[in-house]
């Protein structure tokens, strides 16, 4: 289909998701300034200990626990525009807002570091509620069998605008000074939201998706507490909110021990461990892709559902751990650089297997509860990202420090990465399983546009 191709009322065409696709790349141009370039910033210019920005980002994690309420306010609203734009609006002023503290930091550590606090807890609130509605937004709009496609294109737009911001911004970053920081923030801060409102402008309509009422349903919302409650009694929902924190958990693990693992096992020097890093994140981009052909769009779900890519993708970062567990075993003659991205092949098959999957469930279940059962997996992925690096370093340093043996310590991190994967592996189909019985915690009439998600 081109993109010009007329689609019904209400649903999104290839056009209308590179639409979104850019209210994502917005999104992570903001955010690699203030995760990467403002950690940077604390570390070696202001020579600050690594847990001030490690606490910081952290905090925007936390913050976003509160994603079901977001997801809510969409919800008893109706639309889901609002809470796109005004979430990057808030997105922006914390991005401005943290850039601007560590200049203030230079001068006086306590305000600065005050400063800052306000600043990451309006970042969390914005992506939190921005992220939120365009997860639901993408999910309502789009059909079935274009879920996977519509996935990968939003993230891989997120990616190039991390990696475009992250090579703009570096260049203008130079000579380096605070007031030029804040300068370049605000630039990449506005451009983002504009794009925001440019990129949605007229895209939602007035009205909510359409729907067609299942039986014995209301429409009628109930206080927020009652809607989680409502949610968290659906069996297939509670499932997925535990298989996203289990995954994800195992996922977010790796991030802080793969480059300590190449240096420390392999003798790779920093300049080679980064450019590991590289491959791994490349063999994530070919994962995605891999899905989104065979999976949906032009494999048109012929090569196994998003359930199937899901529970393969966990079982293969599984055995890509196992293989880095026994790397420091086997020695120099290891394939770090092969095994690295097969991982990342794996990584990316089950993430964007397990978007997909979210978009097609995020449906099932009693009506206009969307953005809240959006918001309770959200909250479940930015809690297992928030813990998930430090646990990993904490039982890192636990088994070197007893043992002392960095092989050992490494072998065991990513043993229990592995077992996670599992976990999740069997979480995926347990999902599955609460479908099958139609033990939804309502009328147990399952949205028939799930049967092949």
């Amino acid at each position: 289909m081109s993109v010009t191709e007329s689609v019904p009322e209400n649903e999104l065409g290839w056009l209308g998701i590179i639409r979104i696709g850019l209210v994502q790349l917005a999104l992570g141009s903001i955010v690699v300034l203030t995760t990467s370039t403002l950690n940077r910033v604390m570390v070696v210019e202001l020579a600050l200990p690594a847990m001030l920005p490690g606490a910081l980002v952290g905090l925007h994690y936390a913050i976003q626990i509160l994603r079901p309420r977001w997801g809510y306010g969409s919800d008893v609203g109706g639309r889901r525009t609002p809470w796109i734009i005004g979430g990057m609006f808030v997105l922006a002023v914390g991005g401005v807002l943290a850039a601007a503290s560590t200049g203030v930091m230079d001068h006086n550590l306590l305000w600065g570091v005050a400063l800052a606090v306000i600043a990451f807890t309006l970042i969390g609130c914005g992506v939190g509620a921005a992220g939120t509605s365009l997860l639901v937004f993408l999910a309502v709009r789009v059909r079935a069998r274009r879920r996977a496609a519509a996935a990968t294109i939003v993230w891989l737009m997120m990616i190039a605008g991390i990696a475009v911001t992250a090579g703009v911004a570096g260049h203008l970053l130079d000579p380096f000074t605070f007031e030029r920081l804040v300068l370049v923030t605000g630039a990449v801060s506005a451009f983002a939201f504009f794009m925001t409102i440019a990129a949605t402008w007229r895209l939602e309509g007035r009205h909510a998706a359409v729907r067609e009422p299942k039986p014995e349903q209301t429409t009628d919302q109930p206080g927020f507490m009652q809607a989680v409650r409502d949610i968290w009694s659906e069996p297939k929902s509670k499932h997925f909110a535990i298989f996203v924190f289990a995954s994800m958990l195992a996922y977010s693990a790796q991030d802080l021990i793969l480059e300590p693992f190449a240096g420390a096992i392999f003798g790779m020097t920093p300049g080679e461990s980064t450019k590991l890093s590289g491959v791994h994140h490349g063999g994530v981009f070919v994962g995605m892709i891999l899905v989104a052909v065979l999976g949906t769009g032009f494999g048109k779900g012929r090569f196994g559902s998003m359930r199937a890519w899901t529970v393969g993708g966990c079982i293969a970062s599984a055995a890509a751990h196992t293989s880095l567990a026994l790397a420091g075993s086997i020695g120099p003659s290891f394939p770090l650089v092969p095994a690295v991205f097969l991982l990342g092949v794996a990584n990316g098959t089950f993430a964007v297997a397990a978007i997909g999957s979210m978009m097609g469930l995020v449906r099932s279940g009693k009506e206009n509860r969307e953005g809240t059962r959006m918001g309770v997996w959200g909250a479940s992925q930015a809690l297992a990202f928030g813990i998930g690096g430090f646990i990993g370093t904490m039982v890192l340093d636990a088994v070197r420090y007893t043992s002392g043996s960095p092989e050992a310590a490494f072998a065991t991190v990513f043993a229990l990465e592995a077992a996670l994967f599992i976990v999740s592996a069997k979480l995926a189909l347990g999902v599955s399983k609460a479908e099958r019985d139609g033990a939804l915690g309502i009328s147990g009439h399952p949205d028939p546009g799930l049967s092949k998600v």
